[in-house]
């Protein structure tokens, strides 16, 4: 029988769970004294000699759904064991530290567990492993985890893909959020900008990443218009330059007697055939001097025209 396929081609061996038969083996006796729960090595040890993982990668464990995992552990139990190993006298948790908690909430004094010897490294190695295959990681946990990883293990991303089960695209894609600025990061962190609207940023200068978050964050926007707007953002459009004007040279006199017969700035837009003609004014005087001209340039040209 199989191990687990949903977990990463190196695991199921970092865990020594390559198959399960391996679970009936004899084990070597643990650093406290455990109640053995049948003839393999599934035993159960009281919580009260159980640590958590200082190397455990999650934070934050989310509240309801711990409540909602003791609830089922005080009615089914523990159906998976937990993995530790042995610190001294008590034991250290290797993978799942949710169950531990829940059991705790649940009013629980000890749980199954599978008790292996691990080195130092193989213990932060399958941590953050384990962690990363649960998928229950915040995005920016998930990314720090992978890069850690990566760094201590020397692994590149091809090899941690296959670690973790994942495609090295969404390694990739990962690791891009650690790129952003800190405070388009804190917007990850507390919830309010997805991984998918994070993302779109990545090609934003840094200093120009976090006024572009806040429109995209408490799905204001959603991922594609976020991508739009990074794009219209990146590549604005060029403004309309005005026609030139190419004015005729009669257009030029006329423009040129306006301003001395109005004393004042007169300009044009256009040519020979059509166009606009501006005349300013500066104060209320020169609007009345200019209003009073032509008025009398029309009397005149009615009495004319009579």
């Amino acid at each position: 029988m199989a191990a687990n396929k949903g977990l990463g081609r190196g695991f199921a061996s970092l865990m020594g769970l390559n198959d399960i038969e391996e679970l009936t083996q004899p084990q070597q006796p643990v650093a406290t004294e455990v109640q053995r729960e049948s003839s393999d090595n599934v035993v159960k040890i009281s919580l009260l000699d159980i640590d958590p993982n200082y190397e455990q990668p999650r934070k934050n464990f989310d509240e309801a759904a711990l409540n909602e995992l003791a609830d089922s552990i005080r009615v089914h139990g523990v159906v998976q064991p937990i993995v530790v190993t042995p610190i001294g006298k008590r034991f250290m948790i290797i993978a799942g530290e949710r169950r531990f908690r829940a059991s705790k909430i649940a009013g629980k004094t000890d749980i199954p567990a599978i008790v292996r010897n691990y080195t130092p490294q193989q213990i932060k190695e399958i941590s953050l492993i384990e962690n990363l295959q649960r998928e229950d990681l915040s995005p920016i946990e998930a990314a720090r985890a992978i890069k850690t990883l990566m760094t201590e293990f020397n692994m590149t991303q091809e090899v941690a893909a296959d670690r973790i089960g994942k495609s090295r695209s969404a390694i990739a894609n990962t690791l891009r959020l650690l790129t952003l600025n800190d405070d388009v990061i804190a917007l990850i962190e507390s919830g309010r900008l997805s991984a998918g609207h994070a993302r779109t940023l990545v090609v934003v200068p840094s200093d120009q990443q976090y006024k572009l978050a806040l429109k995209g964050c408490d799905n204001q926007l959603t991922v594609r218009e976020m991508e739009k707007m990074v794009r219209d953002f990146l590549n604005p459009k060029p403004e309309k330059q005005k026609p030139a004007v190419q004015e005729s040279k009669e257009l030029v006199n006329l423009v040129s007697n306006m301003q001395r017969a109005f004393a004042t700035k007169v300009s044009a837009i256009g040519n020979g055939r059509k166009g606009r003609i501006y005349i300013d004014y500066f104060t209320s005087d020169d609007l009345d001097r200019i209003c009073s001209m032509i008025e009398d340039w029309m009397k005149e040209k009615f009495i004319k025209d009579e």
